[in-house]
């Protein structure tokens, strides 16, 4: 690089040669450059457009919300003939943060309908920054499979609430059925485990004292 800037010559030949380049091959650099921009237009529109999809989107499940917190469940999925529901709002604006939203809403719902397919159909389509939340949903995809005698999945799905940025409130809870899973899958061993392990570390909580009752019960049972 230091040679080349002590020969002023080199750099004039070299931009010689990139000019010659250009006006030779005009039509291909143009069209390169035609390319880029139509590429990065088209991203930034899709930015702003599915901005602009996720506000309106928002907004109209203001009241879906509200729906479900006053369990008014069915309003909640289908709306109310004046405001759309969850279900509506997953159609309409699919790829949006409110629709990935809804699909928690709607995942919660069918689980308390024991509609348990739908429920992990729609769960398994939710993700969330926000930890709490993301541990919630992987607990209640558990509660789904675990309906469905789908002690595999249930299994998966609770170890990795317990394991998402665990923390002392949830934590436990989550233990607790993921204990319950092992059980429901014949692994007495790791049900055991499980329970010594809320027994140890969360002896606080609200679990405990069923952890150490069942914990008993298991080790009594795997003596036999």
């Amino acid at each position: 690089m230091e040679d080349l800037l002590e020969k002023p010559e080199e750099i004039a030949s070299r931009l010689e040669r990139g000019e010659a380049y250009v006006k030779q091959n005009s039509k291909l650099v143009g069209g390169i450059l035609i390319a880029v921009i139509v590429v990065i237009a088209g991203a930034l529109y899709f930015q702003i457009d599915n901005q602009n999809k996720n506000d309106k989107a928002q907004e109209e499940m203001f009241q879906a919300v509200y729906y479900f917190e006053q369990d008014s469940v069915d309003y909640a999925l289908n709306g109310d003939g004046s405001n759309p529901g969850f279900l509506k709002i997953v159609d309409q604006y699919g790829r949006t943060d409110a629709a990935n939203l809804a699909h928690f809403y709607i995942g919660s719902i069918y689980l308390s309908q024991g509609k348990f397919q739908d429920a992990v159909d729609h769960l398994k389509k939710f993700s969330s920054d926000d930890y709490f939340v993301q541990a919630r949903a992987f607990s209640l995809l558990g509660d789904a499979y675990l309906e469905l005698g789908n002690t595999s999945d249930a299994i998966s799905s609770y170890k990795k609430a317990v394991d998402h940025k665990e923390n002392k409130f949830f934590a436990p809870r989550y233990l607790s059925k993921l204990a319950v899973a092992y059980e429901e899958a014949g692994d007495i061993e790791n049900a055991i485990k499980t329970y010594t392990t809320i027994e140890e570390k969360y002896f606080e909580s609200y679990e405990y004292t069923n952890a150490r009752k069942h914990k008993a019960r298991l080790e009594g049972l795997a003596s036999k």
